[in-house]
């Protein structure tokens, strides 16, 4: 996730956080792991969008894995100079 998210988007800062363990026995946790996901993400990329073009963005970058892999994922992306 983060070689593609960094590909993608080149960012400035990126923190990827597994909350996967925090979800067992719950929807979406099926035992393999890395299921739910926090994501803080500061980019230029992003600089002039809205939030949902910025997780668009994210979500083009990840591809197939937010189908497969991913069940779910807090977004948190920025542009810089932005809180």
């Amino acid at each position: 996730m983060i070689r593609r998210l960094t590909e993608a988007l080149v960012p400035i800062d990126l923190d990827l956080h597994d909350d996967s363990e925090l979800h067992r026995g719950h929807a979406g946790h099926d035992g393999r792991g890395e299921s739910h996901f926090s994501l803080r993400l500061t980019s230029a990329a992003f600089a002039g969008k809205s939030r949902v073009e910025r997780q668009r963005m994210v979500y083009a970058a990840l591809g197939e894995l937010m189908v497969e892999r991913v069940h779910a994922l807090s977004i948190k992306a920025t542009a810089p100079g932005e809180k």
